[in-house]
């Protein structure tokens, strides 16, 4: 099958590279880690205006989605260019309510999905474990509009939050969702509709590791080009050129995992007759042909993404040097971001056993 992007998907993506790279990103990223959300919210307005929030919103409420070929492209921008904020719990929140409003109660989506859409509201999403119900940390809870919690078969909207940690990325606050709320849907579609959450959040979350690497790959090379030792350039040694260049081979053989995943996402939701999904899209992944879910698909894209963006943050480290974590250089602020976004929404190695199981399973 061919599998590239249609020119419409090609520019949207460019025109958000050209929109994003003139919003000073480094400084939005440090104003909000330093406490200060004004400069990340006004880039939040701008991709608002671009229409990536309605990318996952129904048409019925203010949104053009779902559309997760076109939101994965987009968030390898949002990775590239280091957004900060609950960008990929957006996203899994709108999924949510979304698909709740298709089975059983359209109310929580009629009140919340038209601000999330247009940008005007932003939402976190923590998915209590199915073991032991412990609800985790969600991501600048203390910063969104809207916070969810799912506990078991119920939808809960927080009245607030618990203490704030920062994680290794210092623009990625954590804080614990308080218990009671309001209960906005409870039953067997909550579980359900979660489940299509998680699988949103992973595919974002995998493509913003994607941009982090190439942005960090860029980067590294542009410094090794410049930076000379011994009367020559440190990129004409050898090992330096090899350790770029599996750095590069590990992010391009992700890259289509990433959208193979997506493009079997869409075909899996068509299905299903999900919002009722764009006609025309492409068929299920290549892994779909080899017998591979659609969960095992945006598994093996997370692990693949993740992991090829973290090995691109050790490469920068190493060729820069001890400057590659100063504070004062840019790099670090992706540098930072490469292991949280490896772990959230399916660390390595649940990812590992979700695709041997999904394997499994085809061969059964």
């Amino acid at each position: 099958m061919a599998f590239l992007p249609t020119g419409e998907q090609r520019a949207f993506v460019r025109s958000l590279d050209a929109m994003l790279g003139a919003s000073d990103t480094p400084a939005a990223v440090r104003a909000w880690a330093g406490g200060d959300p004004g400069p990340g919210l006004a880039v939040w307005g701008r991709l608002a205006e671009a229409g990536v929030w309605a990318l996952a919103v129904p048409e019925a409420y203010e949104g053009v989605g779902p559309l997760p070929v076109e939101l994965a492209g987009a968030f390898v921008e949002l990775g590239r260019h280091a957004v900060p904020g609950p960008v990929a719990e957006t996203v899994a929140a709108a999924v949510l309510l979304g698909e709740l409003a298709r089975r059983c109660a359209p109310d929580p989506a009629k009140r919340l999905l038209p601000a999330l859409a247009s940008g005007g509201r932003t939402a976190t999403l923590a998915l209590a474990d199915a073991g032991t119900g412990r609800v985790p940390r969600a991501l600048d809870a203390d910063r969104a509009d809207l916070v969810l919690v799912v506990r078991g078969e119920e939808l809960w909207r927080a009245p607030g939050h618990g203490p704030v940690r920062v994680s290794a990325d210092p623009a990625r606050r954590l804080a614990r969702p308080a218990p009671g709320g309001e209960l906005l849907a409870a039953g067997p579609a909550v579980t359900a509709a979660a489940h299509r959450a998680r699988r949103w959040a992973a595919l974002a979350t995998a493509a913003q590791s994607l941009g982090v690497g190439l942005s960090l790959l860029d980067r590294t090379v542009e410094y090794a080009l410049g930076r000379t030792q011994f009367g020559t350039s440190i990129g004409t040694f050898q090992a330096v050129k090899h350790r770029l260049a599996d750095t590069l081979l590990a992010l391009e053989f992700a890259r289509p995992l990433l959208f193979g995943a997506a493009v079997g996402l869409a075909a899996a939701e068509r299905e299903d007759g999900w919002w009722g999904a764009e006609e025309g899209a492409a068929g299920p992944g290549p892994a779909a042909g080899a017998g591979l879910t659609v969960d095992g698909e945006l598994a093996a894209a997370k692990v693949a993404a993740g992991e090829a963006g973290y090995a691109a943050a050790r490469t920068a480290l190493q060729i820069h040097g001890a400057i590659g974590y100063t504070e004062e250089l840019d790099l670090s602020l992706w540098l930072r971001k490469a292991r949280p976004l490896r772990d959230a929404w399916g660390d390595p190695a649940s990812c590992r056993a979700a695709v041997l199981d999904a394997y499994r399973g085809a061969g059964s």
